[in-house]
């Protein structure tokens, strides 16, 4: 069974930048497909970003392009969300995923990031 544990949000001005980490185990994670979400009250859970698991391929919100970037270790068991230039409108809990045809989906419980002045 897959377990994640997400680390690294917090309180951060307009422009400033955060690292989100998203620590896995319980499957082996180079197999696991990998993803932030987030969401705000009172709205749906939003992808943010997901990198795959062969060839780190990545993706990202329109939102998010340019300022926000997806990055893996495998060795570390870790997944990373480097977020710049970051805006009120990024406020959200962001949460980690996992995926794998074998296991399906798994969730983080979250961390908080506030972007506010």
């Amino acid at each position: 069974q897959v377990q994640l544990v997400e680390s690294g949000g917090g309180l951060v001005q307009p422009g400033g930048s955060l690292r989100l980490s998203c620590a896995a185990s319980g499957f082996p994670f180079s197999r696991l497909v990998m993803s932030w979400y987030r969401q705000v009250p009172g709205k749906e859970r939003e992808l943010v970003a997901t990198i795959t698991n062969t060839y780190g391929s990545t993706n990202y919100a329109d939102s998010v392009k340019g300022r926000f970037t997806i990055s893996r270790d495998n060795a570390k068991n870790t997944v990373y969300l480097r977020m710049d230039s970051l805006k009120p409108e990024d406020t959200a809990v962001y949460y980690c995923n996992a995926r794998d045809s074998f296991v399906g989906a798994t969730w983080g419980k979250g961390t908080l990031v506030t972007v506010s002045s």
